[in-house]
C-alpha cells in the first residue's frame, strides 16, 4: 500500500513473506497466488506492496534467466501486487523445521553473502514498478557475535565497500537507487542501533544504512527516541523499517507467566531473551534457556524476540510491545519530513505460535495478515498520512 506524507513524499507498507517460506521460483510463483492476491483482495486494494524473501535458489534462478525475471514481474503486475524492498537476512533454509542459528549464515565474512545481496540489488531494480527508482534490501546484522573477531570484522567491511561501489554503478547503468540496510538482532555483532554507528560510519558514501526492526528494537528495551536520533547525529540513514512486536512478561518471577511463555518456546526459531536491570542488559539466546534455570534474573520484566502479531497480542498474563511500535513509527514518519519511506510488517512466526493461536487454514493466515495491515494503515492515517489508490 501507498501513502503520501504531508511533505508530499510517498510512504510504501509492505507485508514481508518470509512467512511463506519457498526455496524455488515454482514455490515464489504459488506465494504470489495462494497468498499475497488473497490478502490484496481482503483489504480492498488494486495494489499491494510486499517485501519479497527470495531463497539462495530462487534469487539464483531469476538472475541466470531474463525470461523468467521479466516473467515474475509481469506476474506481480497481473496480481496487483508491486515489490521495493526485499528481504535479504534469510539466505535459505528459512522453512525448515529448526531454524535457530542457521539463519545467520552465510555471514558478511563469507563471499556468498555479497554475490546474494549483489544479486538481489540487481533482481529487485527490475522489479521495482514503472513509478518508483528507489528499492532497499535488508540484511543480518553482519553476523552472529560468536566466532566475529577483527579479520572477519575487516573481511565484512571490505564485503560492504565492494557493495556500495557495486550499487553506484547499478544506478547508472538503470537509473534505480538501491540501498541496503543492517538490521540490527538480539544476540548479533550488531544487536542494537547503537552497535550499527561504528561499523556504517567507518563505510563511505550512503549506500548502507539501517534496518529498524521494532521487535529487536523493543527486546533490547531500546528507547526509539534516543536510537533514531543517535542514527541522526551520526548521518546514517535508515533505508527501511519492520514493524513487529516482541512478547513481553511484565512479572517472569511469577509462575502463571513463566507457564504462559513456555508455550511461546518452541523448536523451529531462536527466541533471544532479554531483561534490563540497574547493571545492564542481560540476556540468553533463547527463551527455552531463560526459562530453565537462573541465567536471566526474573525480578524485572522480560522481553522477547517473538514476532507476535500485531493486531492479536498474546493472552494475560503476557502482551505485546506494540506501544514500542506506536512510538516508533511516531518518530519516523510522524514528523515534518519522514526517516524511513520503506516500512514492512515482518511476522513470519504464525506458525511457530502456541497451538490455539496459529492459523490451520490458508484463509486464516490472509485473514490475520490482512488484520496486520489494516493495523498498520490505521496508525499511519492516525499520523497525518494518506493512503493512495
Amino acid at each position: 500500500m501507498r501513502f503520501k506524507h504531508p511533505d508530499g513524499s510517498t510512504i510504501h507498507l509492505a507485508y514481508c513473506t518470509n512467512v511463506h517460506p519457498a526455496e524455488t521460483l515454482d514455490g515464489v510463483r504459488a506465494q504470489l497466488r495462494d497468498h499475497c492476491e488473497p490478502v490484496r483482495k481482503r483489504l480492498g486494494r488494486d495494489r499491494l506492496g510486499i517485501g519479497l524473501w527470495l531463497a539462495k535458489d530462487a534469487a539464483r534462478a531469476l538472475s541466470t534467466d531474463p525470461v523468467a525475471l521479466r516473467g515474475l514481474r509481469a506476474e506481480l503486475d497481473r496480481r496487483g501486487l508491486e515489490v521495493v524492498t526485499l528481504n535479504g537476512f534469510p539466505y535459505e533454509g528459512f522453512g525448515a523445521q529448526e531454524v535457530k542459528y542457521r539463519v545467520y549464515k552465510p555471514d558478511w565474512a563469507d563471499a556468498e553473502r555479497l554475490a546474494h545481496t549483489t544479486d538481489l540489488a540487481r533482481l529487485l531494480a527490475a522489479l521495482l514498478p514503472d513509478d518508483a527508482t528507489e528499492g532497499t534490501v535488508s540484511t543480518l546484522p553482519l553476523a552472529w557475535r560468536t566466532d566475529f573477531d577483527e579479520s572477519a570484522a575487516a573481511t565484512s567491511r571490505a564485503a560492504l565497500t565492494t557493495l556500495a561501489e557495486r550499487l553506484d554503478a547499478l544506478e547508472e547503468l538503470t537509473g534505480k537507487s538501491i540501498r541496503i540496510a543492517l538490521e540490527p538482532e538480539p544476540g548479533c555483532t550488531v544487536e542494537t542501533t547503537a552497535d550499527a554507528i561504528a561499523p556504517l560510519t567507518a563505510l563511505p558514501g550512503h549506500r548502507i544504512g539501517v534496518c529498524v526492526d521494532t521487535c529487536h528494537l523493543a527486546t533490547s528495551f531500546e528507547d526509539p527516541a534516543t536510537a533514531l536520533a543517535a542514527l541522526d547525529a551520526a548521518g546514517i540513514g535508515i533505508p527501511k523499517a519492520q514493524l513487529s512486536a516482541a512478547l513481553h512478561a511484565e512479572h517472569p518471577d511469577r509462575p502463571e507467566v513463566r507457564a504462559a511463555l513456555a508455550e511461546f518456546a518452541e523448536p523451529r526459531f531462536l527466541h533471544q531473551t532479554r531483561t534490563r536491570t540497574a547493571s545492564g542488559l542481560r540476556g540468553t539466546d533463547d527463551l527455552g534457556e531463560a526459562l530453565a534455570g537462573t541465567a536471566l534474573p526474573d525480578s524485572t520484566p522480560w522481553r522477547a524476540h517473538f514476532h507476535v502479531p500485531l493486531h492479536a497480542p498474546p493472552a494475560a498474563p503476557l502482551t505485546s510491545t506494540l506501544p514500542v511500535l506506536q512510538d516508533t513509527l511516531t518518530h519516523l514518519v510522524g514528523g515534518e519530513t519522514p526517516r524511513t519511506r520503506h516500512l514492512e510488517v515482518e511476522t513470519y512466526t504464525w506458525q511457530a505460535l502456541p497451538a490455539d493461536s496459529r492459523p490451520r487454514t490458508r484463509t486464516q493466515l490472509a485473514d490475520g495478515i490482512a488484520a496486520e495491515l489494516a493495523l498498520a494503515r490505521g496508525l499511519l492515517t492516525d499520523l497525518g498520512l494518506k493512503e493512495l489508490p
